[in-house]
């Protein structure tokens, strides 16, 4: 059995030169864009798009809507499982930070972490795991213990040295909303988050998102048309500072827009009563090049590669230490 649990961070700067490496998950959203022989001119309009929305919501001292610019950082974190230094790193997750620069004053400003987040056990769960036991069911059903381990390692990692040592706040983790639950509109406002949406019920996501120790809640910002899911630890209102939260409202609306647009960049926002559907024609494509069913079968694809490198040869000491045999965090 492992006896450690050994995280290490590394960063690439997420900019108009960026190419992923053979080692990013192809999945992630911001490597899906960097791809294929329009990578620089989706990564400049894509990021062209973030600054513009940072602007609109950041209006204050702001006459020209050029006074702040964000720089992105992808965080990669890998996992070690024994104490031996020959044991290969294990890849788990990747999100995007965000540093904000304000180009009047020069000051910059630490965003939220958490933007974009994936993983390849995320992959496994839902793209090997939950469609093995739906094939043969009659009504859907979700495996026992469903994104457990994920959970656990996901907590385990925001409280190790590795993340508190590089991170003062916790991370939101954005994203759409989901196309099987309705939401409707509270009389809750925010004035950067928006007006406050509650759906019907929990979803699957949000489910899997609670066993990462994150709640979710639901907002439309000033100017958006659907609602966004915000999936955090502590006080989403008020952990954050205003230019933090539209850092995060930017970047993945931003990124919605290429991925959802039928959700998100639709001819008209969200009603009062609302189901999100991406079957509707009323919407305008972005000048953005995305292949989302590619996208798909790399999610299946990438999860077989965590089955194969992590979860089957590590299984047992995953099983132990997820089910209450402590080890240490490195």
């Amino acid at each position: 059995m492992a006896t450690a649990l050994t995280f290490r961070i590394t960063t690439t700067r997420f900019d108009a030169d960026y190419a992923p490496s053979d080692s990013s998950r192809l999945t992630t959203n911001f490597a899906n864009l960097a791809r294929g022989r329009e990578r620089q001119q989706n990564l400049r309009n894509a990021l062209m798009m973030i600054d513009r929305r940072f602007n609109d919501l950041a209006s204050w001292d702001n006459p020209d809507g050029d006074r702040y610019t964000l720089e992105l950082d992808i965080v990669s974190v890998g996992v070690q499982l024994t104490d031996d230094s020959e044991e290969p790193e294990f890849p788990l997750l990747e999100m995007l930070d965000i540093q904000i620069v304000d180009q009047v004053t020069g000051i910059r400003r630490h965003g939220i972490v958490g933007n974009n987040f994936s993983s390849y056990v995320r992959d496994f769960d839902f793209s090997i795991l939950l469609p093995a036991v739906n094939e043969q069911s009659a009504e859907f059903a979700t495996p026992r213990d469903f994104g457990e381990l994920h959970g656990k390692l996901f907590q385990h990692f925001l409280d190790s040295p590795a993340y508190r040592e590089r991170f003062v706040l916790p991370p939101v983790i954005c994203i759409s909303v989901s196309t099987s639950r309705t939401y409707s509109q509270t009389d809750n406002r925010h004035p950067i988050l928006g007006v406050e949406y509650r759906q019907d019920a929990f979803s699957l996501t949000d489910e899997y998102f609670a066993k990462m120790g994150l709640r979710v809640r639901y907002f439309m910002p000033p100017g958006s048309v659907a609602p966004l899911a915000f999936y955090f630890r502590g006080d989403l209102l008020n952990d954050y500072s205003p230019l933090q939260l539209i850092g995060t409202i930017s970047t993945m609306e931003t990124f919605q827009k290429i991925y959802r647009p039928e959700i998100y960049n639709a001819s008209a926002a969200a009603p009062a009563v609302y189901r999100p559907r991406l079957e509707h024609q009323d919407f305008a494509r972005v000048p953005i090049t995305y292949d989302r069913a590619e996208r798909s079968q790399l999610a299946v694809k990438q999860g077989k590669y965590a089955e194969e490198h992590f979860l089957k040869p590590h299984g047992r000491a995953l099983e132990q230490w997820a089910t209450g045999r402590p080890v240490p965090v490195a």
